[in-house]
């Protein structure tokens, strides 16, 4: 039976999808049903449901929804449902569906609109969200209660805390508001710092860190407590602990996500960061979305895949999105006939059919690891090399016959080998057992409303960015200085992923291990050869295709050369 989406289809309707999306990729045909999730975007499946009922099948619908409408229906209801109604034409009202074969939406909606005839349409569960988001705002404590609150009170402790929910306390109304506002913008992070004379919080969206929203100075000790309270640790930690890491769940109409917590002592006072762990909107597969890389790289993507043994590591700064494609890859990997398991902190994207543990503490790494090898694996992921500890046992499991797939923290790919032996591993061993060494990163990409044609790059730019002369007359594009209202103002609408691979043949593996080549050698040869995907290259591709501009291109990658 398939599983897709949260929705879980009987075999007669299975059945029926396979036979669909066969039609549609006839490579599909030979892939066993508990696979698809990983195989398919939510795009092509849903339009195969869409297809099998008759139905037309809409990708975005959200900006139709018609306020009105909504405001007369229960959103936790439409949510649980999976459905919403999106707007009136004379006398039918027009309604969106993520599971054709389900009543729902026909006998909530005849209840509350009984006088219109019901058209159904499909979408994605996302949209349905989105759709829902659009008209459920929540605007918040107003200043003057945040001013009432008694600082001395103290909170009860909260099981779940539910951000989409109207809470009579202000201080809860008022971090909810902050994560739902959070969440709705499509965040990874948010940001509360105390300054000298301010106390304010922000958002980091595609990259950046967005304006700053000020609350009253008198409650960063009343909020700093509730947050600790979420995640049931004693307010006093704050008061003797340097760092504090932690986590706690969230509910957003009825979709939970994981927050990640770090605090820090600053000189006025704390700085905090929650990382948003929210897959709810992110389609996690090679060559699609963020993840749509050109036919070159993917290419060299397919071979590193093949690969039976060895490591295969994904470098970049935080943020770059490493996670996320390897996450990618192990969707490829994962067949019936190997056993995967993951070592991450915290577990980011579940996926059916591996084993993901999660790790609570450095102390359990080690022993963690050596329980994986007695666990018969065939792909082991592990979250990150930090350590020589950690570096040395993914090389034991690279050597015992093991693909193992990790991450590190280096600006370039060829440094992850240098790397490597600044934790203490030799060289030949770096050499015999690494197979790719990746390196990514994010680029933002122009919003589709306000992006404008600029004619030529200046003598100025072309000189910092080492661009030829050719660019002087090329066709790019940039955005208007203030953004337009669809991007808020940002100039951007998301981020792609560009990516550089060089992979470790067995001939240039014997030249590393004899110093016959310098990692930066190899990556320069690479370079001179044209034929593998580098970030400086993809990124000038976007920028000939329009898509980005070069400001962001010269923000997340090194344009210097050495020419």
């Amino acid at each position: 039976m398939i599983e897709f989406d949260g929705i879980r289809f009987n075999a007669l309707i299975s059945k029926r999808i396979m036979q669909t999306l066969a039609e549609h990729d006839p490579s599909l045909v030979s892939v066993d049903p508990g696979q698809i999730e990983a195989k398919v975007t939510k795009g092509v499946f849903m339009a195969a449901i869409a297809r099998i009922n008759n139905m037309p099948f809409f990708p975005k619908v959200a900006e139709f929804g018609e306020g009105n409408l909504l405001d007369k229906c229960d959103p936790s209801v439409l949510t649980r449902g999976g459905f919403a109604p999106l707007c009136v034409d004379e006398n039918r009202i027009i309604v969106a569906i993520s599971n054709p074969w389900s009543t729902a939406a026909d006998e909530y909606v005849a209840m509350r609109f009984p006088e219109l005839e019901i058209v159904k349409i499909v979408t994605l569960t996302s949209e349905i969200s989105r759709t829902i988001e659009a008209v459920s705002s929540n605007a918040g404590p107003s200043r003057d209660e945040l001013e009432a609150i008694e600082v001395e009170d103290t909170d009860d402790k909260i099981k779940d805390f539910d951000v989409t929910s109207d809470y009579e306390e202000p201080m809860a109304q008022l971090i909810a508001t902050i994560m739902a506002s959070a969440v709705k913008q499509r965040a990874s992070d948010v940001h509360f710092k105390v300054e000298k004379e301010t106390f304010y919080y922000a958002f980091r969206v595609d990259g950046d860190i967005g304006k700053k929203v000020e609350i009253p100075m008198k409650l960063k000790d009343r909020l700093d407590a509730y947050l600790l309270n979420l995640m049931k640790l004693p307010a006093e930690i704050r008061n003797t602990t340097p760092g504090i890491s932690g986590r706690f769940t969230i509910s957003y109409f009825r979709r939970p996500i994981d927050i990640r917590y770090e605090r820090h002592r600053t000189y006025r006072g704390y700085h905090i960061t929650m990382r948003l762990l929210d897959k709810g909107h992110l389609d996690v597969t090679l060559g699609k979305g963020s993840l749509a890389f050109d036919e070159a790289t993917l290419l060299a993507m397919d071979k590193v895949m093949k690969i039976p043994a060895g490591i295969i590591v994904m470098s970049g700064p935080t943020g770059s999105g490493k996670s996320t494609t390897l996450n990618a890859i192990l969707r490829e990997m994962n067949t019936p006939d190997v056993n995967i398991l993951t070592l991450e902190n915290p577990v980011e994207d579940e996926i059916p059919g591996v084993t993901h543990c999660d790790l609570k503490n450095p102390g359990e790494f080690k022993p963690m690891i050596a329980s994986f090898m007695r666990s018969d694996p065939d792909i082991i992921l592990m979250g990150e090399v930090r350590d020589i500890e950690s570096a040395e046992l993914a090389i034991e499991a690279a050597v015992t016959g093991h693909k193992v797939l990790t991450t590190i923290h280096t600006p370039r790919a060829s440094q992850i080998i240098e790397r490597f032996e600044q934790l203490g591993i030799e060289r030949w061993k770096i050499a015999q057992t690494l197979k790719a060494a990746c390196a990514q990163r994010l680029i933002k990409v122009l919003c589709p409303y306000c992006k404008m044609e600029q004619q030529g790059i200046g003598d100025k730019e072309r000189v910092i960015y080492g661009l030829d002369d050719s660019w002087a007359t090329r066709t790019v594009y940039n955005h208007l200085a203030d953004g337009c209202q669809e991007c808020h103002g940002s100039g951007y609408s998301g981020r792609t992923a560009i990516l550089e691979i060089i992979p470790i043949t067995p001939k240039v593996s014997d030249m590393l291990s004899k110093g016959e080549i310098t990692p930066y050698e190899l990556e320069l040869k690479i370079q001179e050869e044209g034929v593998l995907p580098n970030l400086r290259n993809n990124g000038l591709k976007l920028l000939a295709e329009g898509k980005t501009d070069l400001a962001a291109i010269g923000k997340m990658i090194d344009m210097s050369t050495d020419e």
